[in-house]
């Protein structure tokens, strides 16, 4: 019976005869199901292309571990913790920085920014000197060479690359007692900009610089550090690394992995993810009331046939069990369509990056096996359940006048 069943929705689907009304409104349903679900399948795979994206945009901040002092800004025993890291055989690199607020000025202009002093081997764990697009990267050969963001070069209009003209950064002194001299304030260096870097949300207003030039502001002793960035051999063991660093530099030193670095940022990225995700599902769900429309518009139209099988004999569980198949054949068409239209949408973006985020920046897409279990799970579970719902007819409907 269960058979035939599947066979008359089948035919009810499929059939070329029959009410035009009734045929309009079932493959308006599977149309309406295609397009919701092929804007759930793209949407939640640009979120998975942002993840990624971003994962590049902060790559060239932090690292896979960072290691920072407990008590005070600097790192202690210096010597005692370069010792261990180099003894590991985890670590592929590491490099000292210290980072702080300064005040740049140029010629009248001024800004707030930060001033990250790194030392030769940064690059070998953050490679930001291959997002240079105009200049070089600081030759360490002087301290005050320096790659700065492309906004902050752009407001203060700091000539690149050339030893005519010098900016100036101003570091304020910690201390008490009676100021007398503008000396006793802050300390100034000049600067000379080799090259520029672009900028995005999480390197704004940043000035790269040889450690040498922040040990100089900040009057710390040389070989100092507020913090040590490590890149591992393999980025997935960070976490085993990282109990096995702590236990070999004792509690006063605190680290963390790229991720927890970046904690607040990856939770506003899947809260939004989490959000969109529901504003699709709320929309998936409002289209199958087409699906409800379409079964009901062919109860109505199908009574008389319905009326017939009941009376040769035709369970009315199996007659309902022909309704529930129609909308699961609705939805398994809508599904299966919404997602290649999906996938063809997402490959068209990749391959021609038509559509553009901003200029010159294209959105990006990821096409992932998690993403159509996801979708397709969403537009099942609401499509099954009405389905499941509108079929349950009873005989009183269809045997009286």
């Amino acid at each position: 019976m269960k058979n035939i069943s599947f066979y008359i929705a089948s035919r009810y689907l499929l059939s070329k005869k029959g009410s035009t009304a009734v045929t309009f409104i079932t493959w308006l349903a599977v149309g309406a199901m295609t397009v919701a679900v092929a804007a759930m399948f793209v949407i939640i795979s640009v979120f998975s292309g942002l993840e990624v994206f971003n994962q590049k945009l902060i790559s060239n901040l932090h690292a896979d571990l960072t290691v920072k002092s407990t008590s005070g800004k600097t790192i202690a025993d210096l010597k005692k913790t370069n010792s261990i890291l180099k003894n590991n055989k985890d670590i592929l690199h590491f490099s000292r920085v210290i980072e702080e607020k300064v005040y740049i000025n140029y010629n009248g202009k001024g800004d707030i920014a930060y001033l990250r002093g790194v030392d030769s081997a940064y690059i070998k764990v953050n490679p930001i000197d291959s997002t240079i697009f105009y200049g070089k990267y600081p030759s360490f050969r002087y301290s005050n060479e320096v790659i700065m963001e492309n906004s902050l070069d752009n407001r203060l209009s700091i000539p690149v690359d050339t030893i005519q003209d010098f900016a100036t950064v101003f570091m304020p002194k910690s201390g008490t007692g009676i100021i007398q001299k503008e000396e006793d304030i802050y300390n100034k260096k000049n600067i000379m900009v080799t090259g520029v870097f672009p900028g995005n949300d999480q390197l704004n207003n940043y000035i790269i610089a040889p450690i040498e030039l922040s040990e100089e502001l900040l009057q710390l002793p040389k070989k100092s550090a507020y913090q040590i960035v490590i890149k591992l051999k393999n980025p997935e063991n960070a976490d085993q690394v990282k109990k096995t660093l702590i236990k070999s530099l004792g509690k006063n030193v605190e680290i963390k992995t790229k991720q927890e670095e970046n904690a607040a940022f990856w939770k506003m990225i899947n809260t939004e993810k989490l959000f969109i995700y529901l504003i699709f599902a709320l929309v998936i769900f409002i289209t199958t009331f087409n699906l409800a429309g379409a079964i009901i518009i062919l109860q109505l139209d199908k009574k008389e046939q319905a009326k017939s099988l009941i009376s040769l004999g035709f369970p009315l569980s199996n007659l309902r069990t022909t309704y529930f198949y129609t909308g699961l054949l609705i939805v398994v068409l809508g599904v299966i369509a919404g997602l290649l239209l999906g996938s063809i949408l997402c490959l068209f973006q990749q391959y021609t990056e038509f559509f553009k985020a901003v200029e010159n920046v294209p959105f990006p897409v990821r096409i992932v096996a998690e993403n159509y279990l996801i979708v397709a799970a969403t537009a099942s579970l609401f499509g099954i359940s009405i389905s499941w719902f509108f079929s349950k007819i009873s005989k009183d409907y269809i045997t009286k006048s």
